[in-house]
């Protein structure tokens, strides 16, 4: 179920690249965001996250692909648009 509209769902070349070196789909990092599984986050930002749920303000998560690299995924306060990035590209 998903908590949130996400809007367009981009990602960075970066990100892709990443994703397919790793062998993960970045569809299964997506649902998880969308269902409010912010991954590899501490609580004062699952805090922030639980917040923005209720008040439209932007979204953050963060997971680790089956290789170990971190990836970032941020959808808008608007909720026009959710992008997965790697975190050098923030």
């Amino acid at each position: 179920m998903n908590l949130f509209d996400p809007g367009q769902i981009v990602a960075t070349p970066g990100a892709l690249s990443a994703a397919e070196a790793s062998g993960d789909s970045l569809l299964d990092y997506i649902q998880r965001h969308l269902s409010g599984d912010w991954g590899d986050i501490d609580e004062e930002d699952r805090y922030s996250n639980t917040y923005a749920l209720e008040r439209n303000l932007r979204l953050l998560s963060a997971y680790r692909l089956k290789d170990g690299t971190r990836i970032y995924i941020i959808t808008e306060a608007d909720r026009s648009s959710t992008c997965v990035l790697l975190p050098e590209e923030y």
